[in-house]
């Protein structure tokens, strides 16, 4: 069998044990791309196949199609995937369309044979461990689905909680503040309700343990995205947790660090939400600046039990789509960047390698086929790069996942980090300027010295750009900044010793950039007159999704 170029470099980080049992710990130097599985790859790889996201058919996407692009994804350098729900859902076609995402099951010891057969769902997590990379499988224990009224729901036709015994008494959640609502009451419609699990029930946590034990087992199943958890009774997860005995990253929906956190409890990881709610006020507000994210990097550290493992993403099939809100290129590097050298382990959802665009569910939820899936594109080079350089970062020293990142400079607009020691650091600086912004010429940003961990003397790279330089014989560290860009500098002895970081090969230096037009080493005070982007209303953000916590 053929292999990806990142082969090596995956056997390398790759664990004992790699097809059963990972850990929390295994899990933390991975690097996870996330795939719709109707939406990814079909069989027959086609990439002119139709998929209309508003007509909610589903479109042919199968664990064969897979498969035949894990090329694709590994040589993008993640060394995980996460795919959507297995079992089998609402048969019909319902008001919304058929449940194609998987997030409305009825049978959890059938699998939804429109993705392939229980063969085809082994053959994938064979075929990814034979590269070294784990499965994470979407899980949903708070409900099941129902095509009608909730007064018409035919509780037989679920397996195995096939009694109204085993659920909650219908009521809607009116407020999404009240915790006793949120656990007991149903999600969905009055056209298209989801029943609610009594998982406060021994019975019920006892089947669902009994279930989530052989389904790892069939599967060879690594890890576990669970959905809806702050729907869910804190003990359950608990007790469902210690029946899978796998890592799990729980979907506990809120901007609120402390409360999101508190889960790791139960869990031991949840979805970064808090992080991506911080990163899309610093991205894309009109009124952006770089507080949400000092206060983040500040407040994990001090409410999270550990940072490293928390998930980060910019982008899912809940959200909208970052494209959506602003088509700059700059700004869609500066999220991406962000999501991959932020603490924890890095998400990215299918298609924001190729800027798609969709606003909200179904329209975020497109076919990645429709790309081509092309590896040239700006910003699937940009995740290789950084996925490549983190994981260096990682070979080189092990605490680098659990180093936390640290603001070493901010003005208004500009946030630089620092991650890891012992010249496996990394140093990132992020702006949100954009890249058409006319009030911001070029500039550079002096890193005092001590700030990046660098003696005088030694040579960097800016992996984005492939351009080397020397810290100064301050101390210092000169950035450039045009743009709109961010910059990334690693040590270029480390980048070196892996070729396939800037083919190994570096330009001397910058000085052939646009000359700046001002140096800081203080705060800056320009706004950002005359920016044109399209807020993204954190408020508005969590009304959409019913969250007020």
């Amino acid at each position: 069998m053929k292999f990806g170029p990142l082969w090596a470099l995956v056997l390398a980080l790759t664990v004992a044990g790699v097809a059963s049992a990972a850990t929390l710990e295994q899990w933390r130097s991975r690097s996870i791309y996330q795939v719709l599985t109707d939406r990814f790859a079909r069989s027959d790889i086609s990439t002119t196949a139709k998929c209309n996201v508003t007509e909610g058919n589903y479109c042919g996407g199968t664990y064969q199609g897979i498969i035949k692009k894990l090329n694709y994804i590994q040589e993008m350098g993640f060394s995980a995937i996460w795919i959507s729900p297995i079992t089998l859902n609402i048969p019909e076609k319902t008001k919304f369309g058929y449940a194609w995402h998987g997030y409305w099951q009825q049978d959890l010891y059938k699998l939804n044979d429109h993705y392939g057969s229980a063969e085809d769902l082994k053959m994938l997590s064979r075929a990814l461990h034979a590269r070294g990379m784990y499965l994470m499988v979407d899980i949903v224990t708070n409900h099941n689905g129902w095509n009608g009224s909730a007064d018409s729901v035919d509780y037989t036709r679920f397996r195995p909680f096939n009694d109204r015994k085993y659920y909650h008494d219908y009521c809607a959640i009116a407020d999404y503040t009240d915790q006793v609502q949120v656990e007991n009451c149903w999600l969905g419609d009055t056209t298209v309700p989801l029943p609610d699990l009594n998982t406060e029930d021994q019975n019920v946590r006892t089947m669902y343990g009994t279930w989530i034990k052989q389904l790892i087992s069939n599967y060879s199943i690594d890890g576990l995205r669970l959905d809806t958890v702050k729907y869910v009774d804190r003990p359950f997860w608990a007790s469902f947790q210690r029946a899978a005995n796998i890592f799990a990253t729980g979907e506990v929906l809120s901007s609120n660090i402390t409360f999101a956190c508190s889960y790791q409890a139960e869990l031991g990881s949840v979805l970064n939400y808090p992080a991506y709610y911080a990163i899309i006020d610093f991205l894309n507000s009109t009124s952006g600046t770089t507080a949400p994210l000092l206060h983040a990097a500040q407040t994990f550290k001090t409410s999270c039990k550990d940072t490293s493992v928390l998930t980060t993403f910019t982008e899912n099939h809940d959200l909208p789509r970052f494209a959506s809100q602003t088509k700059d290129m700059a700004l869609a590097k500066n999220a991406l960047a962000l999501t991959l050298l932020w603490d924890g382990i890095p998400i990215v959802y299918a298609g924001q390698e190729h800027h798609y665009s969709g606003y909200a569910d179904p329209a975020n939820r497109e076919a990645t086929w429709l790309s081509g899936y092309s590896n040239k594109a700006e910003l699937y080079t940009l995740t290789r790069t950084l996925n490549l350089v983190r994981s260096r970062a990682l070979a080189l020293s092990p605490s680098y996942a659990t180093y936390n990142i640290w603001p070493i400079y901010n003005d208004t607009h500009t946030i630089a980090f620092r991650k890891g020691s012992s010249n496996a650091q990394i140093i990132s600086v992020f702006t949100n300027v954009g890249s058409t912004n006319t009030n911001y010429a070029p500039w550079t940003l002096t890193l005092a010295s001590g700030v990046t961990g660098w003696i005088p003397g030694t040579d960097v790279v800016e992996v984005l750009s492939c351009t080397k330089l020397t810290i100064s014989p301050d101390g210092s560290l000169a950035v450039k900044m045009q743009k709109g860009l961010p910059k990334v500098y690693f040590s270029a002895a480390a980048a070196k010793a892996d070729r396939r970081i800037c083919n190994g090969a570096y330009t001397v230096s910058d000085a052939g950039d646009a000359a700046p037009s001002e140096t800081r080493k203080s705060v800056a005070t320009a706004g950002l007159r005359g920016k044109k982007k399209k807020a993204v209303a954190i408020a508005g953000i969590m009304a959409y999704h019913g969250l007020n916590t």
